[in-house]
C-alpha cells in the first residue's frame, strides 16, 4: 500500500466525501466514484486485509505493524470522507431530491455516463467474450432497476441475506445498497430497528453485512489479480445498465410509502413529453457539470 503525505490524505478523504454524496442518492453507488477516482481497488485490496490473522499480527509485531498491513490510515480517512458527507449533506440532497429533481438526476446521469467511457478505457483486450459480459453485466443491471420494491420482512436470515447483498451493491458500481434493500423490502425493517433500538435486527444486519463486505471483497480481489480485463467489462456493464435509474425525466405511475421513504413506481420518457417545466437547459449543465467532474477526478488521481 502506498504511503502518502498529510495532503495526499485529504485528497482521500475529499473522495470519501464524493462517494458518501453518491450514495446518499438512491440508484447511485459510491462504488463508482471509487473506481473513477482511482482508488477502487485498493479498497477492495485493504476491505481484503480484514482478517483474524490481523489480531496474530497485533500480538507479535505491535500496532503499527497491524495499521500497517490493515492500510488502516487509507481506510481511516476514506470512511471519514463518507461520514462527513452523510452527515453534513443528507438534508441538501434530500431537498434537492424534493425540490430540484431533475437537475440533481441530471448531475448523476452525466457523471455515471462519462464512468461508463471511463471504466470501459481501463479494458485493455476487447475480445467477444469482453463484449457479451458487458452486455450481461448492463442487462442485468438494467433489470435491477426496473424491479417493483418487495414487501416488507422481518425473517432475522433473510434480514442477514439482506444486509450481506446491500453492501455488496456499495462497492459494486452501479447500483446503490439502500436500492437494494428497498427491492428486498428490508428498508423499512432496518429503518424501524434503528428508530425502535431493536439490537436483534441491527445485529443480524450489521452481520450480514459484514459477511458480505469481507467475501465480496475477497471474489473481486481474486477476479482483479486473475481477470481484470473480464471484471471491468462486465463493471462497465453495471454502470451502463444503472442509468436506466437515473434518467432525469420520469412519469410517475404509482406511490407507495415505505417507513418515512416515498417510493415512486415510474417510467423514464422523453424531456418533451414530460408534464410541467422540462428544465432543459440547467439539465444540460447539470449533465455537463456531472460529465466533467469524472475527467477532473480522473487527473486528480493520476497525481501521485
Amino acid at each position: 500500500m502506498e504511503n502518502r503525505n498529510l495532503f495526499q490524505h485529504f485528497i482521500i478523504t475529499l473522495k470519501g466525501m464524493a462517494m458518501g454524496v453518491a450514495e446518499l442518492v438512491p440508484g447511485v453507488s459510491g462504488g463508482t466514484i471509487a473506481f473513477v477516482a482511482g482508488i477502487y481497488e485498493e479498497l477492495i485490496a485493504s476491505i481484503n486485509n480484514v482478517h483474524p490473522s490481523l489480531i496474530g499480527v497485533w500480538r507479535k509485531e505491535g500496532f503499527k505493524a497491524f495499521w500497517q498491513k490493515l492500510n488502516g490510515n487509507f481506510l481511516a480517512v476514506l470512511f471519514l470522507g463518507m461520514l462527513i458527507s452523510i452527515f453534513s449533506f443528507s438534508k441538501l440532497i434530500s431537498w434537492l431530491l424534493e425540490n430540484e429533481p431533475i437537475p440533481l438526476w441530471s448531475f448523476f446521469f452525466g457523471l455515471v455516463l462519462a464512468s461508463v467511457l471511463f471504466v470501459a478505457k481501463a479494458i485493455k483486450k476487447w475480445r467477444p467474450a469482453t463484449v457479451f459480459l458487458l452486455l450481461i453485466g448492463a442487462i442485468t443491471a438494467f433489470y435491477i432497476t426496473t424491479l417493483p420494491p418487495s414487501q416488507n420482512t422481518d425473517s432475522l436470515p433473510y434480514l442477514f441475506f439482506s444486509g450481506a447483498l446491500a453492501v455488496c451493491a456499495m462497492i459494486l458500481p452501479g447500483i446503490s445498497g439502500s436500492f437494494i434493500l428497498v427491492l428486498l423490502g428490508s428498508y423499512k425493517t432496518v429503518l424501524d430497528a434503528v428508530d425502535d433500538k431493536n439490537f436483534k435486527i441491527l445485529i443480524t444486519v450489521t452481520l450480514g453485512v459484514i459477511f458480505g463486505l469481507l467475501s465480496f471483497a475477497r471474489i473481486l480481489k481474486w477476479m482483479f489479480d486473475h481477470y481484470k480485463n473480464i471484471t471491468l467489462a462486465i463493471l462497465t456493464g453495471f454502470i451502463l445498465g444503472s442509468l436506466n435509474k437515473i434518467w432525469p425525466w420520469k412519469k410517475v405511475l404509482e406511490t407507495k410509502q415505505i417507513g418515512n421513504k416515498t417510493i415512486t413506481l415510474d417510467e423514464n420518457i422523453s424531456p418533451f413529453l414530460f408534464g410541467g417545466d422540462n428544465q432543459i437547459i440547467p439539465a444540460l449543465i447539470a449533465t455537463l457539470v456531472g460529465f466533467s467532474l469524472i475527467f477532473i477526478l480522473e487527473k486528480s488521481a493520476s497525481k501521485k
